[in-house]
């Protein structure tokens, strides 16, 4: 190893600092137990952090003692979920992502539109389950060129594809595609799905292969965002590898690789990233760099009543 090159933009985006602040508010106006329902974001040593501090992570609403706050994570909630908090007169503290919120908002309308929406996604994930809750009848999902191939709508010229804010640009663009050849009336959403902060990783990681001939991705595996980055830097022709922590980091990556790219998905707190580095530096003392790509500004303001309640004022 000869030289280690930092990605920026890297680590938090701005739905997770979002959600995390949520918590910690939460925290400060209601105290503790705090129930949440799911991973507040994928990232072990954030929920670790929070479980510390007296948080108690939940799948099942049922586990959450009547009447109690319940903070909703980054990645939504169908409807369903929405209603069966109500009915058991839990107070809902809403940490969902404005922009997966923005695709939840769209699925609501184009189902009022009569569409059948055509949803790429991750089966079975968070985020994926709460936005096709908006109008299961109305969803399809694509989770790769099979189903871009055979999906089937009842309606070829009513049909809209939407997409989870956290997949790859460029796989995303190749099923768009298929689905463009196969349905020439497919609608699009105003703007994008995919999120600013996944977008920006996603190239400046392109940017780092150029660069390096191995890139470290810091994470966790059940981070689809995260799990993208390794992907796409690995499509760009280079070793690439993720690893959750320092604990991961292999001596033999550092002794076969001269350049050694070093970025992390958007639910990576940065001291994770740190620790990472520490540890490389520890095989060998070698320059380190920045590699920025682009300046991220955007920022999301946490509930008013939410800030107040922690004595934050307005």
């Amino acid at each position: 190893m000869e030289r280690i090159v930092l990605a920026a933009p890297r680590g938090f985006c701005a739905g997770v600092s979002y959600a995390i602040g949520i918590v910690n508010r939460a925290i400060e106006a209601f105290g503790t137990p705090l129930y949440v329902r799911h991973a507040i974001v994928h990232n072990e040593w954030v929920v670790r952090s929070f479980e510390d501090r007296g948080v108690i992570f939940v799948e099942d609403l049922a586990d959450v003692p009547a009447g109690r706050p319940v903070v909703f994570s980054a990645h939504g909630v169908s409807p369903e979920v929405r209603a069966e908090a109500r009915g058991r007169d839990l107070k809902i503290i809403d940490a969902t992502c404005p922009l997966v919120d923005k695709v939840h908002r769209e699925a609501q309308e184009w189902a009022t539109r009569d569409h059948t929406i055509l949803y790429i996604g991750h089966h079975g994930h968070a985020e994926a389950v709460g936005t096709m809750g908006e109008a299961p009848e109305r969803m399809l999902l694509i989770g790769g060129v099979e189903d871009a191939e055979a999906v089937q709508p009842p309606d070829p010229d009513r049909v809209v594809v939407l997409t989870q804010t956290t997949l790859s640009v460029d796989e995303v663009g190749d099923l768009v595609q298929v689905l463009k050849r196969r349905f020439p009336a497919l609608s699009t959403p105003r703007k994008e799905d995919i999120c600013y902060a996944t977008t920006n990783r996603q190239e400046a990681v392109k940017e780092l292969a150029q660069r390096c001939d191995m890139v470290l991705v810091v994470g966790s595996t059940s981070s689809s965002n995260t799990n993208r980055l390794r992907e796409v830097a690995e499509t760009c022709g280079v070793d690439a590898y993720l690893v959750a922590d320092a604990d991961g980091v292999r001596e033999d990556w550092l002794r076969d690789h001269n350049v050694i790219g070093v970025t992390s998905g958007a639910s990576t707190p940065e001291i994770a990233v740190d620790q990472v580095v520490e540890r490389m530096m520890r095989f060998a003392t070698v320059p380190i760099e920045t590699l920025e790509t682009v300046e991220e500004k955007i920022h999301f303001r946490p509930p008013r009543e939410l800030v107040e309640a922690a004595g934050e004022g307005s």
